[in-house]
């Protein structure tokens, strides 16, 4: 492929940030763009070996290095060997900031610290596939004590419902199945809106404007911002698909208070119960923190029964990772082998919720996109592998399954 290398770390916004980036970089052959992550000290050490891996098999390449870690902290980067350029998160989206001219000016960190914030605008990602991912809000308003992001991504900025309908009826005709709408804090969507309308109220509208989207999914949500249109949409609407992952991160209330987190326990087993209750069969996941500062053994107990009483399937674990200039960072903390201890203790139980749900859809029908001749996925995010036969990259299937591998259900063509 001509054009700039992209070495992509973090989180679904990045990838959509990086296909623009892709787009406009299309004449740089001769640069490497790293778009950073800053949600952990492993993204930011990863990214860093990337940079001198790429300098040291391509020493007459220019890099430059962006992203929310490069936003946040630009000095940590100037000096790496064969940096070029530090570039801010709203630089990175413009076209004029890739012109040859501007790549051979020397960033000013104090410009890129004062930056304005990456605009709301409805960032495509797709890299070929039949599921697009769609960006419908930027930033985020809440100070959770161990995130570092907001400094780096700004108050929270939604995309107007007219440019997401819009945007998605481009996908549908460039035969995108499947969209999933994204963002930093995508349940924070409309608070900036006239009216102030509420996640529910867009993923209706769409719907209902583009009635051949055959499939709509959420990324990571809230808990504790599920509205009244979200909830009708879950229990009436078979094209809203019965996939919820939840911005959990701890089921012990104390160590919640000192996230800042806006949700208790209570209200999180209530909002799977009342889920469950309308989607019986609905896959939910959860993302959450191990070994957060002053998380005592009982307090880790605490999640580890949550996880195992609600039987969620789907976790992303991460042991908890210091944020200079953020609050938790100034708690006591956790060694960080108990904070890899407890993890891998959820992780196995996340492991067996979900080989217990996926071995619980055998022999369901199961609505199954397929994303190659041999596999999909089912509405419930499950991966489904074809045996005995072959179908199109982009057709939907009704599939039952007949047995279950390592990677997920085995299905036969009826």
């Amino acid at each position: 492929m001509s054009g700039a290398r992209l070495l992509t770390f973090g989180c679904r916004l990045n990838l959509h940030e990086s296909e623009r980036m892709q787009a406009l970089t299309g004449h740089l052959d001769d640069v490497v763009v790293v778009n950073t992550c800053a949600v952990t000290t492993s993204a930011e050490r990863q990214a860093r070996q990337a940079i001198r891996k790429s300098h040291r098999e391509n020493p007459d390449k220019r890099i430059v290095v962006t992203g929310c870690a490069a936003q946040i902290a630009p000095e940590n980067w100037r000096d790496l060997p064969g940096v070029a350029q530090v570039m801010g998160n709203a630089e990175k989206l413009e076209a004029s900031s890739w012109t040859q001219d501007a790549l051979r000016r020397e960033s000013a960190i104090a410009d890129i610290m004062d930056a304005a914030p990456v605009p709301a605008s409805p960032v495509v990602e797709t890299g070929g596939h039949v599921r697009a991912l769609l960006q419908v809000q930027q930033g985020c308003d809440h100070r959770c004590t161990f995130c570092i992001i907001p400094y780096g991504r700004g108050r929270s900025r939604s995309v107007p419902v007219s440019e997401v309908i819009e945007r998605a009826r481009g996908l549908v005709e460039a035969e995108h199945h499947e969209i999933v709408l994204t963002g930093v804090d995508i349940a924070s969507w409309g608070r900036d809106l006239d009216g102030t309308p509420a996640l529910g109220t867009l993923c209706r509208a769409v719907l209902q404007a583009v009635p051949e989207l055959p499939r709509l999914r959420l990324s990571s949500l809230d808990p504790a911002s599920v509205d009244h249109d979200l909830w009708y949409l879950l229990a009436e609407e078979p094209r809203f698909l019965p996939h919820l992952h939840l911005s959990l991160q701890a089921a012990s209330d104390l160590v919640l208070k000192r996230m800042k987190r806006r949700h208790s326990v209570r209200d999180a087993a209530d909002l799977i119960r009342r889920a469950r209750a309308l989607r019986p069969d609905i896959a939910i996941g959860a993302d959450l923190i191990a070994g957060f500062p002053t998380e005592t053994d009982e307090q880790a107990q605490e999640t580890l029964d949550f996880v195992t009483a609600h039987r969620l399937p789907y976790l992303h674990v991460f042991p908890y990772s210091e944020r200079p200039g953020t609050p938790a960072a100034r708690m006591p903390s956790v060694p960080n082998a108990r904070r890899q201890a407890r993890a891998a203790a959820l992780r196995a139980v996340g492991e067996t919720n979900r080989q217990a749900y996926w071995q619980g859809m055998i022999g369901q029908p199961l609505d199954v996109l397929m994303e190659g001749t041999e596999r999909g996925h089912s509405a419930h995010f499950i991966p489904v592998r074809l045996k005995g036969g072959q179908a199109q990259r982009g057709q939907r299937l009704t599939l039952k399954a007949h047995t279950l591998d390592e990677a997920g259900l085995v299905a036969e063509i009826n």
